[in-house]
């Protein structure tokens, strides 16, 4: 993972926030399941749970559809999308991901609030064995194009030969950008849904 600038510690992205703390709780309300969910400053999306985080929740196959093997959500945040996905499919290998540390404490305790099990840690103590059915990710694009690259590559090429990862990002910051160059290095590419500015992405080995 590429190294976040001193002047970039007050951002989601960095691994130790540089804002002070100031826990709240916000609602989670799907069609399926309605959660509580504690975030904090420091933390993407801190104040709502993102728009296009909830659309993907709200696009993704039904549970018994989906690739067997882990199911990982890169870039966690404080958990919407992994606890969302252990409260789905009980018994499944869920694991939640994020550098920020203050994101991490937050998904393990809203996983505990949910009464989920969820495996949470930095991407350096994820095993190296570690192979996925499925990668779900509102990914940080905010962290430069080229460690973005970096680490979907990285997740993409644990996935299971049918494996598969549901994206979502905003239009207007680069999803058909991102979608070309992922078509370019071989994978497939289908855009689900295109909504409220966000590009829904399924992609394939």
């Amino acid at each position: 993972m590429t190294a976040v600038s001193p002047r970039s510690r007050d951002h989601y992205f960095a691994d130790e926030p540089g804002v002070a703390s100031r826990p709240e709780q916000i609602r989670l309300d799907l069609p399926d399941l309605s959660l509580t969910l504690r975030t904090d400053r420091g933390v993407f999306s801190a104040t709502r749970v993102d728009p296009g985080t909830k659309l993907l929740l709200m696009e993704l196959p039904p549970a018994a559809d989906w690739p067997e093997g882990a199911v990982v959500d890169v870039g966690c945040g404080y958990g919407p999308i992994a606890v969302t996905l252990a409260s789905r499919s009980p018994g499944r290998d869920v694991w939640a991901v994020d550098v920020n540390a203050r994101a991490r404490e937050l998904t393990t305790a809203n996983a505990a609030d949910a009464g989920v099990a969820v495996s949470v840690f930095p991407p350096d103590q994820v095993p190296d064995e570690l192979r996925v059915g499925l990668v779900v990710s509102n990914p940080p694009i905010r962290v430069g194009k080229a460690a973005l690259h970096d680490l979907l590559g990285t997740w993409l090429g644990r996935l299971s030969d049918d494996g598969e990862a549901w994206l979502v990002v905003q239009k207007h910051l680069g999803a058909d950008s991102l979608a070309a160059w992922l078509t370019d290095r071989g994978h497939r590419v289908e855009r689900v849904r295109s909504r409220q500015g966000y590009r829904i992405l399924r992609v394939r080995r």
